[in-house]
Order: structure tokens, then sequence, then C-alpha cells
């Protein structure tokens, strides 16, 4: 497998050309069975961007960079870890977006899944908050793509999303114990305490990693952020992660996953 991951590594070094950001109709071929719920497309470095007939075109736009900055977050025009972006590739996964979450819950999955494409991540416009006071949504979604679909599948025993990796456990110890399901109440002196039932462990692993991730790059340390967030999430800025939970600060910070450093700020300049 390693010789194998090199082989893609090379191949997506060359072929993954810098994103234009270019708006275009939705590609025959392979990616046909979106056309029939989605107008707009747009390729970065091979990750597809979907959006609807009613979806703002500057917001889609907006998701697209978002996701080549948490990509390229050096701006050099390279990906920054590209056997993660092979994995992400070679899943097809894609980004839909709608015009509202009602449109999303009413997407037709069953037409691009049939196809085999199950590595999606959904978004609506009205949670899009390009430069606004509201906190952008897309700073989650865009990173929930590339960790679920990509980071854990590059690396399945550290960053998978199932007891015994490195991530789980530092889950755990987030939680205040192991947890299969959401508990009724997280014991105290938990600081990740996510109580949406329908989130199962795996959901779970990836909501921490979003969590932390974003806490150190600076997302969630407004004051009124934090007021939002307490009720799941404690660890607001760098210096709290990095002193409370320096299991995850040291795995998410460790070079050799070239995981993002600086927090996408809507303008890609890669180069």
């Amino acid at each position: 497998m390693r010789y194998y991951g090199f082989l893609l590594l090379a191949v997506f070094s060359v072929k993954a050309a810098i994103p234009d950001f270019e708006i275009t109709t939705v590609p025959a071929g392979k990616y046909k069975p979106f056309q029939k719920q989605f107008t707009q497309h747009i390729n970065v470095f091979g990750v597809r961007v979907f959006g609807t007939a009613k979806t703002p075109p500057a917001k889609l736009r907006h998701i697209a960079v978002v996701l080549a900055e948490y990509l390229d977050n050096d701006e050099d025009g390279r990906p920054d870890n590209p056997v993660v972006l092979a994995e992400l590739v070679k899943r097809n996964a894609f980004m839909a977006v709608t015009e509202n979450e009602r449109a999303l819950e009413r997407l037709d999955h069953d037409v691009f899944q049939d196809a085999g494409f199950h590595s999606g991540q959904g978004q609506f416009a009205t949670e899009t908050n390009p430069g606004g006071d509201r906190f952008d949504a897309t700073l989650e979604e865009v990173l929930h793509l590339i960790t679920h679909e990509g980071y854990a599948n590059t690396y399945p025993k550290i960053f998978g999303e199932r007891t015994g990796t490195e991530l789980a456990e530092c889950l755990d110890r987030a939680r205040g114990g192991y947890f299969k399901r959401v508990p009724r109440r997280y014991p105290k002196g938990a600081w990740f305490t996510y109580d949406d039932r329908t989130c199962d462990y795996g959901c779970q692993c990836t909501e921490y990693l979003y969590w932390a991730i974003t806490s150190v790059l600076g997302a969630q340390k407004a004051k009124h952020r934090r007021e939002n967030i307490e009720h799941e999430w404690r660890l607001y800025n760098k210096e709290l992660v990095r002193t409370r939970d320096p299991h995850i600060y040291k795995l998410i910070t460790d070079s050799k996953y070239n995981l993002p450093s600086r927090l996408p700020d809507g303008k890609y300049r890669g180069r």
C-alpha cells in the first residue's frame, strides 16, 4: 500500500492544477448523476463543489475558496498533503450546496449514491457567511469533508473514527470516558460534551477533531462565539487546547500530517 500511495502522490502532484474557481455547468460523464439536481460546479484540486440553481454563486465560490485554503494552507499552489488529496479524489469527495436547510434535506441522495458517490458533505447558503458578523459554517463543513473522507482513510490508525485510534483515545479523554452512545450527562470536567443523540461514535470523532483544529487556528475565540458553544466545547483557543488537551494538540500540530496551521480567510492566493 505504501508504494501505491506513492504512485497516487506522484500522479496528483502533477494533475492537481491551481483552481481558478470558475463556475461551470456540471460535467457529463461520471458526474452526470448530479445534473438532475445541481446546475453549478467548481473543481478544487479534483474535489468537486456542486451547487443547485438557487445557490448564490458568490457563496458557492466562497466554499470552494475555503476548500482550497484548507488543502493548500500555505497557498503555494500545491496541496500540503498530496496523499490526503489523493484519497479525497479517489473517493470522489464532493460538497453539495443548496440555498437553505430545507432544500438540503429534500435532496434525493439516492440519485448520486446509487451511482457510487458516497463521500459528500452538505452545506446550505444561509449558514455560509463570508466576512459577516455571524460564524461561517464553511469553516466546519469543509473541514468535516477533509478529515472524515481524507484523513480518517489515509491514516486509519491515527485519525480513524472508531475506538482504538489515536483520535478516539483523545476523544474519550475529552468526554470524560468512553461512551458508545451519547450519555444522559457527561462527567464533571469533560470539555467536549456534544449531546446530539443522532451523532454516533464516529460522528463524535469528526466533531471533536473540528473543534480542536479550529480552536487552535483561532476560529472560536470571539466572546460571542464562546458563549454560543460553551455547552458543547470549552477549549475555545490555542492555549486552552495546548494546556488542557495536550494529546490532541500534539497530534494536530504534528508536521508529518500537514493539517492546516492557518485559518482560511476566503482569499486564496495560490501561485
